[in-house]
């Protein structure tokens, strides 16, 4: 079902939310559980929907922000900075998607890194899937830190401590950032050679090169629409996504509670007449609608996924597919499951379901349950394209790309990254290539 449903979006021949929904059903029906599928869809769609009501007002929010003119002057600062370079613009999306992930939340790193450089992209006219590229590959790399989720679902599904699978990390991950930052290299260079240097000067100077060529010069590129923009709430937007962003990271309220309200405030403050309010939200529908169907379709997939059993079939058929003399190469064997496993069901299935297995199996030739534990992170650099992780489509919605594309696009980056992590894991010691009773 889940190659089915990947061939379908990648050649094209179905939308993703189309597939999302239409494969499960067609399969669930095959496998004779029709009359089952209606409570399974439902099921799936109540787990997904405080997520699809975040991404809405999310959205919604950061949207408000940028026609406001909140991020213009980064945008300013970034082109003095980069002096209109591709390469030093994505490289440094890279460092700051990883900075701002650094809280272990996917969707909060997605939105802010969206946000602030989203509109220098699209008025420099740097490639949107090389913004969801890199910023997915520093997603993927700070996934792993103890309180990102993935770690402590290892350390609580083996009975270890998480500081125990994470510490031994820290090089293999610092390994795997710089291939990060020199994959954003390539990327850059490839987007330079495609648009030439981009010669800005400093606003109200005059433009050279391609930017005075298209007729724009770093003003026009740092500035929105002046009809809309409302530079004199600057301070006030500041302090209210600030709040919102604090609140966020400490966990004080629901997510999708915060940004209700925050909608509603920017709203109310910066459109304060109900046309102006009705033309925003107009503005942004085109958006919101593909990004929180998406989410929704994606419940029907994950509560049919689920409620068949197929995720428990996947991993017994796996399980039971690996051969005896493999044994002594478990931790590797784990490393590698990793990668289709975590992609193809969810962390929950595989860290609670399948790695306690493996994990037994390996003790019986010396490789210990944190060795295998660590074995099992490296899956997480393509753990993010898979399409059950709901921040995803946030971060296609906000990039402003096609799901299929982005994962066409960024797949084999990904699985760079993971082979680096495993070649940077053995090469460490970090897990054994060999058990130790053989």
């Amino acid at each position: 079902m889940v190659v089915v449903f990947m061939a379908l979006i990648m050649t094209k021949r179905l939308s993703a939310m189309v597939a999302l929904i239409l494969v499960p059903i067609a399969f669930g029906l095959i496998g004779g559980f029709g009359p089952e599928l209606g409570p399974m869809m439902l099921d799936g769609v109540k787990k997904l929907a405080p997520t699809g009501v975040m991404l809405m007002f999310a959205i919604l929010y950061f949207g408000l922000m940028i026609d406001a003119g909140l991020f213009d002057p980064v945008v300013r600062v970034i082109l003095k900075l980069v002096g209109g370079d591709p390469v030093k613009i994505i490289v440094g999306t890279f460092v700051l998607a990883a900075l701002v992930s650094l809280d272990g939340d996917g969707s909060t790193t997605y939105m802010i890194t969206c946000a602030a450089m989203l509109p220098l992209y699209k008025r420099l006219g740097l490639s949107r899937l090389v913004l969801a590229c890199v910023i997915m590959m520093a997603g993927g790399l700070m996934n792993i830190l103890p309180w990102g989720g993935p770690t402590a679902r290892a350390a609580s599904a083996l009975g270890v401590e998480a500081g125990s699978l994470f510490v031994p990390m820290i090089l293999p991950m610092l390994v795997t950032g710089m291939w990060g930052m020199f994959v954003a290299f390539l990327l850059g260079r490839r987007e330079r050679k495609r648009l030439g240097h981009l010669a800005l000067m400093t606003a109200g100077a005059g433009a050279t090169g391609a930017a005075a060529t298209s007729g724009h010069g770093a003003a026009a590129l740092a500035t929105g629409d002046a009809q809309i923009a409302r530079p004199r709430l600057l301070w006030f937007n500041l302090l209210l996504t600030l709040g919102l962003m604090a609140m966020l990271i400490l966990g004080i309220f629901p997510l999708p509670a915060l940004f209700i309200v925050a909608s509603a405030i920017a709203l109310m403050v910066n459109y304060p007449s109900l046309g102006e309010q009705k033309e925003r939200i107009g503005a942004h529908a085109a958006n919101v609608v593909p990004v929180v169907s998406l989410i929704f379709a994606a419940g029907i997939f994950v509560g049919i996924l689920s409620g068949t059993r197929m995720v428990d079939a996947i991993a017994n058929s796996v399980i039971s597919a690996v051969p005896a003399w493999m044994g002594p190469y478990l931790a590797l064997v784990t490393g590698v499951l990793s990668v289709p496993f975590t992609f193809f069901i969810s962390n929950d299935a595989f860290y609670f379901g399948v790695l306690p297995i493996l994990a037994k199996a390996a003790a019986m030739y010396g490789i210990s349950a944190a060795e295998i534990g660590r074995a099992s992170l490296i899956g997480q650099q393509v753990h993010l394209l898979s399409p059950l992780v709901a921040s995803t489509y946030l971060l296609v919605g906000l990039a402003e790309v096609e799901f299929g594309d982005h994962q066409r696009y960024t797949m084999l980056w990904a699985l760079s990254a993971a082979l680096v992590m495993m070649l940077a894991t053995v090469c460490f010691g970090v897990i054994p290539i060999v058990g130790r009773i053989a």
